[in-house]
């Protein structure tokens, strides 16, 4: 691993517009501005050398180290404890609204609490993915980093009469300095892109401000959870990552904050996960739902809308619909590769972009119908306008479902008849039929029934392995996928049919592996790409629903409680988990936590089921005696 740290060992904070990874030990080692999607500031998270960090710790390297949240906030803590003294960094970035601002602060208050502590604090960002030279001007209140496209402010929170911050010189162009505190003494820095002025001396009633008013915040948006299940504190904290990770101006909900972490170390499976994916989005319609988030779920379903309204009538190759977008909603993810920077430990290339926005996955489209009907049965309702957009879809749709496509793994290796986006295909149909009755709107009604029953039967005839006894990955393979785990959640097949269980048995015996679930076997199904990967988190969390739907209370259960021991410290996932134990791929991810919220509504559902069925039977059994 040389430089790097493990992938589980960072916590996450931002403002709903960018976010910043934090690392147990105190650096920042990834930050965008001023979006998800921009180009990095810190990003020694993919080189250790160029890539730039913001690193806090203390002078004396023989300390241990614990990281936390405040109580249902996204304000984290690092702690520091060594034999002179203990101390801690706590790192939040002060809300910015939803209004689109390129004005940023990110704010590292310095604390000692016990004993005497000494910090070293550097500052080095490399803008651009290090592409852009800087330049650096210090002053009595700060600094200032400028390039020609953006500013970064430094400011000091000081009171009146604390020593001046005295910079070290290296020669390097970054900013070094080293602050001791003894116990009760708190120092720090604001970080500011496009300040509204020079850098200057923050006090601390203007920090704790900054803090209370952040704090405040989340607790107050935590607040508006309806959920009180067995997993409340997993839950919580995942709708604060969830929420973490989505840009407030348009609702849009990133798969994860970060780019190039490996799904295998030294592979090539590294991808720029930034964007916002419509499979992504829908999802994040069920969980915010069912947990209570209204707003969040209404800004998701208008962002969803306003895509299917742009693109409806579109006849283009991928279909009218883009399976991402930019957080803004545009559709510009040219993939390209950072051939200067070496990657995550070693893992090349490093790619921002994303080359496969293009593809045609089939599934999105019923994805995105199931959460809109999901959203309806909830009250939120589409106006004519989505309405519209909508028949225009599902036209297309008709004409477009019976072909090959790449499928929801975005599979480099060419197109197939993958038997998921049959399923959700089938999924838009019928969907769309019920909204349509439901509504009284106008709707090719007829021509619709029959695509759902086409499918259908297709599904059935082809989908389904005899040999095998399961449905498989697409026509013509025996290959297992992970993804047909839905098929009963979303009403295709009954959970108690024999088919169903058959294929479920088959999963457990070939996907599994100690509770944790591959997509589907790379070896038996090349995808067009080297190496393999780790198990999917994602993937294990549905395995759970389907355990839960399928009646197998205890085994469901069990699968989910191992699940949890795999989250890092702070409760993240990322998007795969190697035979060691260790998280792979970007981090946190968000289609992982959506999965696990809405698996964890799942089974308490069925678990609070057969309690009451056992409740009731136990009372209607009469008392025996003599």
């Amino acid at each position: 691993m040389g430089d790097y740290p493990l992938i589980e060992d960072h916590g996450l904070i931002g403002d709903l517009q960018t976010a910043a990874l934090v690392t147990t030990h105190g650096t920042i080692d990834w930050y965008c501005s001023p979006r998800f999607d921009s180009p990095s500031i810190f990003g020694s998270l993919l080189d250790s050398e160029k890539g730039g960090h913001f690193k806090v710790a203390p002078v004396d390297k023989t300390y241990a180290t614990k990281q936390l949240y405040m109580p249902d906030t996204a304000v984290l803590v690092t702690r520091f404890m060594t034999e002179a003294g203990a101390g801690e960094v706590v790192d939040f970035m002060p809300v910015t609204g939803s209004t689109a601002t390129r004005h940023h602060r990110l704010v590292r208050l310095l604390r000692c609490v016990r004993g005497t502590l000494t910090f070293q604090v550097d500052i080095a960002p490399r803008f651009n993915y290090g592409r852009t030279p800087h330049k650096l001007n210090y002053t009595e209140r700060g600094a200032v980093f400028a390039t020609d496209d953006l500013e970064l402010t430094v400011h000091a929170v000081r009171e009146p009469g604390d020593a001046r911050l005295v910079p070290q010189d290296r020669g390097d162009n970054d900013m070094h300095f080293s602050l001791t505190l003894d116990a009760g003494q708190e120092r720090g820095v604001v970080m500011e892109t496009f300040a509204d002025g020079p850098p200057r001396h923050i006090h601390h009633a203007e920090y704790m401000q900054l803090f209370d008013d952040t704090v405040q915040f989340w607790r107050n948006w935590l607040s508006q959870s309806r959920y009180s299940g067995r997993w409340r504190e997993a839950v919580e904290r995942s709708a604060v990552t969830l929420k973490l990770m989505t840009y407030a101006p348009s609702g849009a909900l990133v798969a994860a904050p970060t780019a190039g972490l490996p799904e295998q170390l030294g592979g090539e499976r590294n991808w720029d996960y930034r964007f916002t994916w419509i499979r992504d989005a829908s999802f994040s319609i069920y969980a915010l739902l069912g947990l209570g988030f209204t707003e969040e779920a209404v800004a998701f379903i208008g962002w969803l809308r306003d895509r299917v309204h742009e693109k409806a009538g579109c006849d283009g190759d991928s279909g009218p619909l883009n399976i991402m977008y930019r957080v803004d909603g545009s559709s510009d993810l040219v993939e390209e590769t950072l051939d200067h920077w070496e990657g995550y430990a070693g893992s090349r290339p490093v790619r921002i972009g994303n080359g496969a926005a293009d593809q045609l996955q089939l599934d999105i489209y019923g994805e995105a119908l199931d959460s809109i009907f999901f959203a309806h049965q909830r009250g939120i309702q589409l106006d004519h306008r989505g309405w519209t957009s909508l028949r225009t879809l599902l036209d297309w749709l008709s004409d477009h479902w019976d072909q090959a496509e790449e499928g929801l793994w975005e599979t480099r290796g060419g197109r197939q008849d993958f038997t998921y986006g049959r399923v959700m295909s089938w999924v838009a149909f019928d969907r769309a039929l019920r909204l349509a009755a439901a509504s009284g709107r106008p709707a090719s009604m007829a021509r619709w029934n029959i695509e759902r029953d086409k499918i259908y039967e297709q599904v059935q005839a082809r989908g389904w392995d005899p040999e095998r006894k399961a449905f498989v990955q697409h026509y013509g393979s025996q290959v297992l996928d992970s993804s047909l785990l839905r098929m009963a959640t979303v009403g295709f097949i009954t959970p108690d049919d024999p088919m169903w269980d058959s294929t479920l048995a088959a999963m457990d015996r070939e996907l599994v592996n100690d509770s944790l679930v591959y997509r589907y076997n790379p070896e038996a199904s090349p995808d067009g790409l080297t190496g393999s990967e780790g198990t999917f988190s994602l993937c294990t969390f549905i395995y759970v629903d389907a355990l839960a739907r399928a009646g197998r209370l205890s085994d469901a259960r069990l699968v989910l409680e191992k699940m949890l021991t795999y989250a890092n410290h702070l409760g993240l996932y990322s998007e795969e988990i190697d035979l060691t134990g260790r998280q792979l791929g970007n981090f946190p991810q968000a289609f992982t936590h959506l999965a696990f919220i809405d698996t964890a509504l799942t089974l308490d559902a069925e678990l609070n089921r057969a309690r009451s069925s056992a409740t009731s039977h136990r009372a209607r059994v009469p008392e025996s005696g003599f």
